[in-house]
């Protein structure tokens, strides 16, 4: 996510900002801006988020256009992520005299791309764990009941947050005690890759995410040890990888590098509290969004966000780092990064 703005002598007279992968960059944006408002961009101060692209990959390298159209200087809040770009668009446009500040507001502007930044130099996804939980930190009765546990702002938050992920992951509990749809609904439901760990093959066929319109947005992640006429059943309807084990387990790190090498930049987690502790005890979140109603359901089996074997003492816990808290009607969304 980047924008630009184009100015001279303090105003401005250009705005752009980058609508998607191989559509022009925001730096082109505001330079065509420019143009249709009649303004020529010789001379002027380019101010962007995001240090410009100086190799050609979808799109043309910005560096030569913006030396093209005569930009005196560059503003710059972020140095691209990228190890083997980093730096270097800053020199191409030094070289050619023109004037570069770079760092300014460089947090800010990092954390617009969060996400991307971490699959860039990682190449895997970036991690966000989500769960809906009443104060005892549990999302589900005994027999499984968890609709609704937080109230319709919440909702509407957790479907903002898979507007803003590549793909979304539960575990096939979910989908048995659910049979969730797992598409991004506003108005018309949207497609988003779905993601299920299902170690013996066992997602019903006439299950949502199997048998609706966006069937082929679909991956299923099983074991050798799945049935392979189960196996083959599902591959006639969605896409099938066999993933190999680790403890006793689909080995989501295999897992991961995989959907990083397919172009998954973010993943949300939605899964119970097995899968959630998964990522979140082994080490594979980046961040969390817990979102909290002011109940308490109690029990002994009733299902926990997180569960897991636990660790072992204080000094294993999963410490949470620059927590922010925010009301949604009565319930408290809870974000943090996870070091």
């Amino acid at each position: 996510m980047v924008g630009a703005v184009l100015a001279r002598r303090g105003k401005i007279i250009g705005r752009g900002w980058h609508r998607g992968a191989g559509l022009p960059h925001a730096e082109i944006e505001a330079l065509r801006d420019a143009e249709k408002l009649g303004h020529t961009s010789k001379g002027a101060t380019l101010y962007v988020t995001l240090e410009p692209c100086c190799t050609h990959g979808r799109t043309p390298p910005c560096t030569a256009v913006i030396l093209a159209a005569g930009i005196a200087r560059v503003v710059v809040g972020a140095t691209d992520p990228n190890p083997q770009h980093a730096g270097k668009g800053f020199k191409i446009l030094q070289r050619a005299g023109v004037a570069v500040v770079h760092g300014i507001l460089s947090e800010e502007c990092s954390a617009l791309n969060e996400a991307f930044n971490h699959w860039i130099v990682a190449r895997t996804p970036f991690v966000t764990v989500k769960a809906a939980m009443t104060l005892d930190g549990k999302i589900a009765t005994a027999s499984g009941e968890s609709k609704w546990i937080t109230g319709e702002k919440a909702r509407a938050h957790g479907m903002k947050l898979r507007r803003g992920n590549d793909a979304i992951l539960v575990g096939v509990n979910t989908v048995l005690a659910d049979n969730p749809s797992l598409t991004v609904r506003a108005g018309k439901a949207k497609p988003i890759r779905r993601i299920v760990l299902d170690s013996l093959a066992r997602t019903p066929l006439n299950a949502k995410i199997v048998s609706d319109e966006f069937a082929q947005f679909t991956t299923i992640a099983v074991g050798k040890k799945a049935s392979k006429q189960r196996v083959a059943a599902l591959a006639k309807k969605v896409q099938v990888v066999v993933a190999p084990f680790a403890n006793s387990k689909l080995n989501l790190c295999w897992l991961l590098k995989k959907l990083g090498a397919e172009n998954v930049a973010s993943l949300l987690i939605e899964g119970g509290g097995e899968v959630n502790a998964s990522f979140l005890l082994g080490g594979l979140a980046q961040r969390v969004a817990f979102f909290y109603a002011p109940k308490i359901l109690g029990g002994r089996d009733a299902r926990r966000g997180v569960a897991g074997e636990g660790a072992k003492n204080l000094l294993d816990v999963v410490q949470l780092h620059e927590v922010k808290w925010r009301q949604l009607g009565d319930d408290l969304l809870l974000t943090a990064k996870v070091i």
